[in-house]
């Protein structure tokens, strides 16, 4: 049988020194800007029963999940998403907390994406959930909490505006089947507009069908929205786009110019979401950072409707961005390493405690003899030698 031990499976990897230091950066940040928005940290177990995230609950196609069964054959799974597991948190442990109910978690998920494409199947994960709000108020919340979360780990970000309504309303007017029509929004989402384009080819052209085949370039500015008044006549797809509008012109005053987009192609997981859609990017990143949007009905599967909001970013890769670009403050050097002659071990644990208390960062050694300590210190660029002993001596290790 081959062995494995030598390597993480396909789709994870190990974090090493900087990695985690700007993994725990971005989430600090991230952590800090939800709190003083008066959102609450919550953590969710990190396996969870089957039926939390059976696909008509979650979306999540099951064959995309991590699976085990426990001492009792009872079928569970690696957690693949937040948001199903603080439902269930909120409509059981919380249920008889007043609303509106603000939440932010910092947890790994796991989903397997076939083929991988540069992702991973572990994520970091952070984000927020706002349970028991309604209407345009708690959508701006939301969104504008979005947009400081990125602003304050980089600059170049944009924000694209959706709703899932919209092509909710279009799909309904297609002749074809429930799977028919999800087969065609995962042709947008995944921008295969080859296979779009030939299935709505099979169709009788009608007006639904030509809007359809147009959202993937329904992209832009205010004028998005005219271009799609100018080709819809439905009245449930109009009154979605007064909302955007809405919206989008709101957003305007928070001062972000051309980097609030309108993307009516915004589709994922329409089966989810509920109305207004929002994903975020950064430059460096070839996929959203960020992916959020109102599900007004998920909480009906647990007995216990609420109007809901929130969204997620993606850890890993908003870290990996800030890393590359020199964002993270990297880790300080030693200013000393320590070392004890024999008999006088604790004595220097406790000056190597001292000197953290005068803000001096100092290492302790836990080599034998002065010379390796001296080698080690050369080697990791530290500038001096203390040897604690009757007395303590400082040595200048010769590093500029």
């Amino acid at each position: 049988m081959k062995d494995y031990s030598r390597i993480t499976p396909e789709g994870t990897k190990d974090l090493l020194f900087e990695e985690c230091l700007a993994n725990r950066t971005a989430s600090s940040i991230l952590g800090n800007v939800f709190s003083q928005r008066g959102f609450h940290e919550v953590l969710t177990p990190g396996i969870e029963f089957y039926d939390l995230f059976s696909e008509d609950k979650s979306g999540i196609p099951m064959e995309y999940m991590f699976k085990m069964s426990d001492s009792k054959g009872r079928l569970m799974v690696m957690r693949p998403d937040s948001t199903l597991p603080i439902a269930r948190m909120v409509t059981t442990r919380l249920k008889n907390m007043k609303h509106p109910i603000r939440l932010f978690y910092n947890q790994r998920v796991y989903r397997y994406n076939p083929g991988l494409t540069g992702r991973s199947n572990e994520v970091m994960q952070t984000g927020i959930e706002l349970i028991g709000a309604k209407g345009k108020r708690a959508d701006l919340e939301v969104i504008t909490t979005a947009i400081e979360a990125l602003s304050k780990c980089v600059p170049d970000f944009r924000i694209e505006l959706g709703h899932a309504g919209f092509f909710k309303a279009l799909a309904q007017m297609l002749p074809v089947s429930d799977d028919e029509r999800e087969e065609i929004r995962s042709f947008i989402e995944s921008k295969n507009y080859s296979a779009l384009n030939s299935t709505l080819d099979s169709l009788e052209q009608t007006q639904a069908v030509n809007v359809i085949r147009k959202l993937p370039r329904l992209f832009g500015g205010i004028e998005v929205i005219d271009e799609a008044f100018r080709l819809c006549d439905n009245d449930a797809a109009l009154s979605t786009l007064e909302y955007v509008r809405e919206i989008y012109n709101h957003l305007s005053k928070y001062g972000l110019g051309d980097r609030l987009i309108i993307d009516l192609g915004l589709v994922q997981r329409n089966d989810y979401y509920s109305s207004i859609v929002f994903s975020g990017y950064v430059l460096g990143s070839g996929e959203p950072v960020l992916i959020g949007g109102r599900y007004d009905n998920l909480l009906d599967s647990f007995d216990d409707p609420a109007p809901a909001i929130g969204f997620g970013i993606n850890v890993d890769a908003l870290a990996r961005v800030m890393l590359k670009r020199g964002n993270i403050s990297q880790k300080k050097q030693p200013d000393v390493l320590v070392h004890s002659e024999e008999g006088y071990e604790i004595e220097a644990i406790k000056y190597t405690e001292t000197l953290a208390q005068a803000n001096i960062l100092g290492e302790n050694s836990v080599f034998e003899t002065e010379e390796e300590a001296m080698e080690y210190a050369v080697f990791k660029g530290i500038k001096r030698l203390a040897v604690v002993g009757a007395e303590i001596k400082t040595l200048e290790t010769g590093v500029k």
